[in-house]
């Protein structure tokens, strides 16, 4: 198929062109990664118009979904989400086949869902899918002839909570289908799936936002060229002050989170520009790692929510539009007037199922999802608040009426109950007749035991309808409590629901306060109600007779003259649509409402719910992490006067998946951009997380020196210590020098040895957690997904730990970015020779790792890897080498054995068994290794059994031995008996080694030689091959190998010069003075016997 020509394509405007596009590439386009070769211009700095601007955009937007679907086809085909299609038919209101619209049924595949494994494919608006006749396990499965191969767009799916038993979905097809029609037997025909490929929302709603010819361009002039500073500020308002007298309300809240001077000019800034009506503006803030970005921004909504100003809230993210939501809730709800009235002038909205917000129950009452139905059951008409209060007022003004109207219904049904019932037992006996006669011909018994059944249920039946006719009518008193209660507790849930639902424009704080005075009221009468049972005055009279005296029946009829005076003050209608449905709803709280949160790309859903009421500020949080195509969808709302910009564009950029359009500069945020040209930036210059230690190489490296430590992270107090020894302070840099990275089956790199430190030390925290009880939160950082899930699977026992005192998080650099924690790990992966680390060396990913921790950053890392990469990640080396900060991990001891237990899963025998293993480094005794021990070693596959042997070795390196009595003889009659020793590793094997000599400069040491793991039956046959090497030795090396010193219980390693003519003229005392760490690690035996190391 020709590709299509990005640069000359059809202009259009619709979703469908850009649909059309996509359909028209083959599957052998999808797969040619050079379709689009030479058609994605770099995207400019500068713009000469609107139309030039949204048009650079168009060919890196189209790469990049090309893109994302080819990544998509090739890594997660095999185990992409499927579901089994039942039936497919053009749809309802599509019928003419050119539309290629059609209705498809699906099943649901009951076992996939309850694992919760992400096979079972569960339909979403924006879909892009395959249908296809079998699962596909490959691309090739997906073009095969003769199968069958379609794509489609899901274009509309059912309201799973309205409608939860629908498993249903409309899709627009790439091309006519006749699925189905081949063979009418349903049973013969062959099965058919949807395979999920990619969502395509995003990328829809930028290319619409790009080819809109009526979106609003304000803002857009104001960003197309260079910055000119004079035109920065309106020259007709005035600087707002933190003492002007419209903020006089607000300030003291605002102030009473001591803000700095910078946050708080931040806050001013945004009051200002709600104020501005003379000029279009956009403000940038600088928000670095830990300056309280988020606090700033949350007060600033604050203020605007406080002083009525509509305004959008977007961020690239739905945990960063939660994060921003969850904050501003929590100051509004501190500051609220009365109960929760004015959270219906906030608006969260989004996808529910990706936002999660139904455990979040803060964040629920502000979801517009769950507002709308409760604002459809309050405002129903026949059982909402109309139907409620007009109830409450007629039982209390007129309850002689409702009893009487509650007689007449009563004594209706009861009149029409027995003729009901009598239809019913004739239809019954009829069935129980023909049922018993026909079975009667092919078992009586059982024919005369459902006939007994039969007669059984009349007898029941004709008792119930006795039981009704004898069932007393309720009391007037009882009738009037009843019906009290059942109109009292809806009614109150109303009023709650609407005062706290509606927008403060539809409904006054005067409204609210005679609510809740009028629910006041009908409490006190309930309660007089039963005031008066108990003193048996009698309900009946007092209801009835105005004119008895006495203080309790007084009172009451008073209060029930004051309950219906206030309620029949309260309005039956509010300024609500007058269609009540999930649309009109929808539209009335988005157009009423103050504060609105949402994606900026689900803010493309905003122009039609707003048509009447026009937004003013639009203020995206975390810019620096949209891509500028993306930030024009909310730019262009109708109505947006100003944009306030807040991020950092050294900290991560957005996701893009095409090196093509990443050299196009498509990930480029507006932030970034307009920061190159110029544009003046808001530094908030005070970080307030990281200690000090921690904070020194970022704040050199990445901002310049223009940060400030805040006055809590240099107290004394802020220096936490988790862990007891050098290694673990508040900053160090830990060598693995013997990792291995590896890639995993998606292509992801990891390194096991790093793994398995990384649980070392969260195992220990955890152990110092359940001595001390000192609370700790833990991060876990790594830049590649098979690490993070190689580590999330060791530690996972940890992050389950249902203590809240002590948490695990492990994630990407991506997943931290705007996180925090007490201790940050970071896990770095590479290990190679060449210094190569691909995208670890981004400055960007590197300042967002590094910049997580409060109190403890512990960066694990092969430093010669890092050092040759010519990296940030040098510089981050030779700095803790400055410091005094760098450390090697078999330093420590724990972390020692635990590296070795990895290098041991990973079969790097070489590196274990080194003359310089970190196994023993420190040991009192050297250990060489024969060729025949390593290859029988790896044949042990049960790590168990491997670690065994290591513990064993590591035991004897240190001068541990049997006793005499318990050691295991070897029955030989060869030199080699002199020599051998057998250690049980299990009962099976044996360890069989010497004691060697080796030569170390001027120095005879005794070293220990380890032969081989064997059974007990090949000692034998090992014992006469080692005659022979043994056989050469002279006698004087025999002597020397045989000599032992024991010093406190353990075997001591001696030492002779190499001069000596006997090894009875060296004082042991003298040469076991001198440390093993002083010799040489590259001199071999004597023997000529091949050693491992």
């Amino acid at each position: 198929m020709e590709k299509t020509n990005v640069s000359n394509k059809k202009e259009v405007t619709d979703k469908k062109a850009f649909l059309d596009l996509v359909f028209s590439w083959s599957l052998s386009d999808v797969l040619n990664n050079k379709l689009y070769k030479n058609q994605v211009p770099r995207i400019p700095e500068t713009f000469l118009n609107v139309t030039s601007y949204l048009k650079s955009f168009v060919p890196s937007l189209i790469e990049e979904t090309h893109a994302d679907l080819l990544s998509n086809m090739i890594t997660e085909l095999s185990h992409a989400p499927t579901c089994e299609i039942l039936t497919l038919e053009c749809s309802k209101g599509h019928k003419n086949p050119q539309n290629l619209v059609y209705d498809i049924a699906y099943k649901i595949d009951t076992e996939a869902v309850q694992k919760h494994n992400g096979l079972m494919y569960e339909p979403q608006v924006g879909d892009l899918i395959a249908l296809t006749d079998v699962k596909p396990k490959c691309i090739d499965d997906l073009n095969r002839s003769p199968r069958y191969y379609v794509i489609a767009y899901v274009n509309k799916v059912p309201d799973p909570e309205e409608f939860p038993d629908a498993h249903e979905f409309q899709i627009l097809s790439s091309k006519p289908i006749d699925y189905g029609e081949q063979d009418t037997q349903k049973s013969k025909r062959q099965k058919h799936f949807a395979v999920y490929l990619v969502n395509m929302t995003t990328n829809l709603r930028v290319w619409c936002a790009l080819n809109s010819k009526e979106g609003n361009t304000n803002i857009i002039k104001k960003v197309l060229q260079p910055s000119s500073h004079d035109a920065n500020s309106c020259t007709t308002c005035s600087p707002i002050q933190s003492c002007s007298p419209d903020l006089s309300t607000i300030w003291p809240t605002i102030s009473s989170h001591k803000l700095n001077y910078y946050q708080e000019a931040a806050v001013l800034n945004f009051i200002g520009l709600s104020k501005c009506h003379h000029q279009n503006d956009v403000k940038l803030i600088w928000g670095p790692p830990g300056t309280g970005k988020t606090k700033t921004v949350s007060l600033s909504l604050f203020a605007l929510f406080m002083l009525k100003c509509r305004t959008l809230t977007c961020a690239p993210t739905n945990i960063a539009v939660l994060e921003v939501a969850a904050r501003l809730r929590s100051l509004v709800n501190r500051s609220l007037e009365f109960g929760k009235y004015g959270l219906g002038d906030i608006v969260l909205f989004g996808n529910k199922k990706r936002m999660k917000v139904d455990d979040k129950a803060d964040l629920l009452e502000v979801f517009l999802d769950h507002r709308i139905k409760i604002l459809i059951k309050c405002l129903m008409p026949l059982s909402g608040w109309k139907y409620l209060l007009r109830s409450m007022i007629r039982l209390l003004e007129e309850p002689d009426e409702e009893y009487s109207l509650y007689l007449q219904k009563r004594a209706q049904k009861q009149k029409q109950s027995p003729q009901g019932n009598e239809k019913k037992n004739t239809k019954r006996a009829e069935k129980h007749k023909e049922s018993a006669q026909g079975n009667e011909k092919k078992n009586t018994k059982r024919a005369e035991k459902r006939k007994e059944s039969a007669q059984g249920n009349e007898k029941r039946t004709k008792g119930n309808n006795e039981s009704v006719k004898e069932d007393d009518p309720l009391t007037f008193e009882e009738f009037v409590k009843k019906e009290f209660d059942s109109i009292f507790k809806p009614l109150k849930i109303c009023m709650v629901n609407l005062y706290t639902h509606l927008p403060t424009s539809c409904i006054s704080l005067k409204v609210v306060k005679d609510m809740d005075e009028a629910l006041g009221l009908l409490k006190s009468y309930k309660s007089s109600m039963h005031k008066i049972s108990v003193a048996k005055e009698g309900l009946n009279l007092v209801l009835k007779d105005f004119k008895v005296s006495g203080s309790i029946v007084g009172r009451f009829i008073q209060l029930g003259k004051t309950c219906v005076c206030k309620l029949k003050l309260l309005p039956q209608k509010f300024g609500v649509p007058k269609t009540i449905d999930s649309y009109s709803i929808r539209i009335f709280c988005l157009q009423n409402a103050c504060l609105i949160f949402c994606t900026a790309s689900t803010s493309a859903k905003l122009p039609n719910a707003l048509p009447m009421r026009p937004l003013e500020l639009l203020v995206v949080d975390e810019a620096a992490q949209l891509k500028e195509c993306e930030s024009a969808i909310p730019l262009q709302l109708s109505g947006i006067r100003h944009a306030i910009l807040i991020g950092d564009e050294r900290q991560l950029p957005a996701m893009v998946k095409s090196e093509r359009a990443k050299l196009a500069e498509f990930g480029r945020s507006l932030f970034e951009r307009m920061t190159k040209l110029g544009h003046r930036k808001h530094l908030l210059n005070i970080q307030y997380r990281m200690h000090p230690s921690i904070s020194l190489f970022p704040k050199m490296e990445f901002y310049n020196n223009q940060l400030l430590d805040g006055p809590n992270v240099t107290e004394r107090s802020y220096q936490r210590c988790f862990l007891k020894g050098k290694m673990y302070q508040s900053y160090s840099f830990i060598n693995i020098a013997n990792g291995k990275e590896e890639f995993d089956h998606g292509h992801s790199l990891k390194n096991m040895v790093e793994a398995a430190v990384v649980s070392e030390i969260v195992a220990r925290l955890y152990k110092e957690f359940i001595d001390t009880k000192e609370k700790v939160s833990i991060g876990v950082i790594s830049p590649y997904k098979a690490q993070v899930h190689a580590i999330q699977e060791s530690v996972k026992k940890y992050s389950k730990n249902c203590d809240p005192q002590f948490s695990v998080s492990v994630r990407s650099v991506d997943g931290f970015q705007g996180g925090e924690e007490d201790v940050i790990i970071i896990s770095t992966v590479r290990c190679n020779v060449k210094g190569s680390i691909g995208f670890l060396s981004n400055r960007q990913r590197a300042n967002v790792a590094l910049t997580r921790a409060r109190y403890c950053l512990w960066i694990l890392g092969n430093a010669s890897t890092l050092v040759n990469s010519d990296s940030v990640w040098k510089k981050l080396v030779l700095d803790a080498k400055r410091r005094d900060c760098f450390h090697n991990a078999d330093e420590d001891n724990n972390l020692a054995q635990a590296i070795a237990a990895a290098l041991l899963e990973l079969d790097q025998f070489h590196a274990l068994l080194s003359i310089k293993s970190l196994l023993f480094k420190n040991a009192r005794w050297k250990v060489c290794f024969t060729n025949e021990f390593e290859k029988s070693l790896a044949k042990i596959k049960d790590t168990l059994v491997r670690r065994e042997v290591l513990n064993l070795l590591t035991k004897l390196s240190s001068g541990w031995r049997h006793a005499h009595k318990d050691k295991g003889m070897i029955v030989h009659d060869g030199t080699s008996s002199q020599l051998l020793e057998k250690y049980k590793v299990n009962r099976l094997l044996n360890l069989i080694w010497t004691v060697d000599i080796l030569q170390e400069k001027s120095d005879y040491i005794q070293v220990m030689k380890v032969w081989d793991i064997v059974t007990s039956s090949d000692i034998p046959r090992l014992a006469k091959s080692l005659d022979i090497i043994f056989g050469t030795y002279t006698v004087d090396k025999m002597n020397r190998c045989k000599h032992k010193r024991i010093d406190t219980c353990t075997a001591v390693p001696m030492r002779w010069p190499v001069d000596s003519s006997s090894y009875h003229e060296a004082d042991p005392v003298e040469f076991l003075s001198k440390p093993l760490s002083s010799l040489s690690l590259t001199d071999k035996p004597e023997s000529s016997t091949s050693t491992s190391g």
